[in-house]
């Protein structure tokens, strides 16, 4: 069993104090580390036991805080007002990312060459800008992210696998924009693999929103075909 939670792991970004829950692996270190950025609301059970399974197979997984820890996001619509600030200031949001990144790879702890990330609807959006930044991170998956950017990935600068899982009745995150993503990865020379669900909606991943408003919907066969690709991924990339 991994050791306890470490809700110690803070960072100070552009005056905005932020501040990460960590789960330890067995044993001594360093650890190959996956960075998970939760969506929207914040990381409710199921990303937090995700996090603990893969503490478990052996990464130091890393909760990762994008808002500060003064944001209120005790309601979706708290939570909103944090999720929009960011999207209207897309250059402090991959800065953030890249922060994160940073200070996740200097932990003693860690295996510096050994980093993923992984992230969900909103956080999908914050691990593929953290490849489009270039950062010399291994692989990054993005489950029902947000795929647009204000800043396409440069030919030759990606260095990352990157996987993005789809779904193709997701009104956050349409099949055009999941063309465009393409098109855009295709000319940067990214190697990347796309995959649609083509009846999963947005955040067919987790069962904790299931239903929270028109367009959300949970769906167990994705979750699980996704996941299992995403394992196969961070051992290939990671051991």
């Amino acid at each position: 069993m991994n050791q306890a939670q470490d809700a110690q792991f803070r960072l100070v970004h552009e005056d905005t104090i932020l501040e990460s829950f960590v789960e330890h692996p067995a044993g001594g270190g360093p650890h190959p580390a996956v960075l998970m950025f939760p969506g929207a609301t914040g990381a409710a059970e199921t990303f937090r036991r995700t996090a603990r399974e893969l503490a478990d197979l052996g990464y130091l997984a890393i909760g990762i805080d994008m808002y500060g820890v003064d944001a209120d996001i005790s309601t979706p619509e708290a939570a909103g007002v944090h999720f929009a600030a960011l999207l209207n200031a897309p250059d402090r949001l991959r800065s953030r990312v890249v922060a994160w990144f940073e200070a996740t790879r200097d932990r003693p702890d860690v295996d510096a060459a050994r980093v993923a990330a992984i992230g969900y609807c909103f956080g999908g959006k914050c691990v593929l800008e953290l490849a489009r930044s270039g950062a010399d991170v291994r692989c990054v998956t993005s489950f029902h992210g947000l795929l647009q950017t204000h800043a396409p990935a440069q030919p030759g600068a990606v260095a990352a696998r990157v996987a993005v899982w789809s779904g193709g009745r997701d009104p956050f995150a349409p099949v055009g924009d999941l063309d465009a993503l393409r098109r855009e990865f295709d000319t940067a020379g990214v190697d990347y693999h796309a995959t649609l669900f083509a009846q999963a909606e947005h955040s067919f991943t987790d069962p904790d929103h299931d239903g929270l408003k028109p367009g959300i919907a949970y769906d167990p066969l994705s979750h699980r075909l996704s996941w299992a690709a995403t394992l196969v991924l961070l051992d290939h990339c990671l051991r």
